[in-house]
């Protein structure tokens, strides 16, 4: 009987340890699908994410190409810019905080390429009163995109590339490239105060704990700024800097003999404008009256005017750095610009800030009022809040149909989209 015991004892225990191994198995074959079906989930949210930033590129092309008027800005206030729906996925546009006409902040939406300071055409003096750069690396810069001489190479171990630079980020590959100068305190480049942005040295990157953001020289820089010289008809602009037949007949034939005359007749005495907005200001014309031949007329040579700074929607620190400007004037302009209509567009108005003619003389050759290309910061997320993705795209409307010229995937940088939609999109996967 005993014997029996001890047998059926071994037979239960044999069983209770098969049992804990078949349990064991089918939680670690559950875990393992469980891990499988989030991964798979995973996958799926970072394609409708994917796609919703494709889209995005799309809807940015079909804004540039319905404005108001060729060269305008898309108004901000005008389309949807944040947590935007597409088929289960949502898209934002980083932009960057600017206070609008209805006292209201944005904080999304499309940049403008036009607000800042072209690295290929920028001169020296322009270039030296960017934030961090020094003598070394604004004469690297300028090296960078200068042809070599024909028939002269490059001095022994030079690393210029001799030719225009393609993007801001090639910015990294010029001699004495300090990633420090370059980024800023923004390391994801969304040009928002995140809280890794802010603590000093604890995390990366390092920072002076100061409450506000130190951009660093990409957030000023563009390489895809320019106009058509063209008028809207194809034909070629009116250059306002030089005294032809062209010239008086197209002004007789707008205004009239009498206040075309008026218009033109320059004392002999003064040089030749230098710019449209000189030649506004010595013109004696209207605003009206300005407005309806601003988009007919130029003051370079050639099939595009390249670099020019648009006054509508540059920077205080942008518009600091052009000649004739300075500190005190860049900070007058982004403050009327809040007291004009939303509709602002041109450069006409800016002529009554200026004190001095020589200030005009002096910025007009760098200023404009037009815009033709965007930059498309996208920020997505796909189903549950999962699957972020980013890529920022430029795109170029100054040749007829908006057109996709750059993309750059910026995934790898990070969130970018604030705590605050973190915590929304968290909400959601609680759900």
């Amino acid at each position: 009987m005993n014997s029996m015991r001890s047998r059926h004892g071994s037979v239960l225990i044999v069983v209770l340890w098969a049992s804990l191994g078949l349990v064991s198995l089918t939680l670690l074959f559950g875990n393992s699908m469980l891990m499988n079906y989030r991964g798979t989930d995973n996958e799926l949210a970072g394609r409708q994410a994917e796609q919703a930033i494709e889209g995005a590129a799309r809807y940015a092309s079909m804004l540039m190409g319905q404005v108001e008027q060729p060269g305008k800005f898309p108004d901000v206030t005008l389309y949807r810019s944040d947590a935007v729906p597409v088929e289960g996925a949502s898209f934002w546009f980083l932009g960057r905080s600017q206070e609008v006409t209805d006292g209201t902040i944005r904080e999304f939406g499309l940049v403008d390429e036009a607000g800042k300071i072209n690295l290929n055409t920028a001169t020296p003096a322009i270039l030296e009163l960017l934030p961090g750069m020094t003598p070394d690396f604004m004469s690297a810069i300028i090296e960078w995109r200068t042809p070599e001489p024909e028939g002269e190479g490059s001095p022994v171990g030079s690393l210029a590339k001799h030719g225009p630079f393609e993007s801001v980020a090639e910015l990294g590959l010029v001699e004495g490239a300090d990633p420090v100068v370059l980024w800023g305190e923004d390391g994801n480049l969304n040009g928002v105060l995140d809280p890794n942005e802010d603590d000093g040295s604890k995390t990366l990157p390092e920072d002076n704990a100061d409450g506000k953001l130190d951009a660093g020289l990409l957030e000023y820089l563009t390489v895809f700024s320019r106009e058509k010289n063209t008028r809207a008809d194809g034909t070629t602009k009116i250059n306002a800097r030089i005294i032809s037949q062209q010239r008086t007949d197209y002004f007789r034939e707008t205004f009239g003999v009498s206040r075309a005359t008026e218009m033109l007749d320059q004392p002999e005495r003064l040089p030749l404008p230098e710019s449209v907005l000189e030649f506004y200001v010595r013109s004696g014309m209207t605003t009206e009256e300005f407005a309806k031949v601003e988009g007919d007329l130029t003051d370079a040579e050639g099939e595009f005017r390249l670099g020019r700074i648009n006054v509508n929607t540059a920077s205080e620190m942008v518009l600091s750095c052009v000649p004739g400007i300075g500190v005190e004037l860049a900070s007058t302009i982004v403050a009327a610009r809040l007291t004009k209509d939303s509709k602002l567009f041109g450069i006409g108005w800016i002529s009554t800030l200026f004190g001095d003619p020589v200030a005009v003389r002096t910025a007009g050759p760098f200023l404009t009022g037009h815009t033709y290309q965007v930059s498309a910061d996208v920020a997505a997320v796909g189903r549950h809040g999962r699957g972020y993705r980013r890529s920022r795209f430029v795109i170029d409307s100054s040749t007829g149909t908006p057109r996709v010229v750059y993309r750059r995937d910026l995934s790898s940088l990070g969130w970018a989209l604030g705590e605050e939609v973190r915590q929304e999109l968290a909400s959601l996967k609680n759900e």
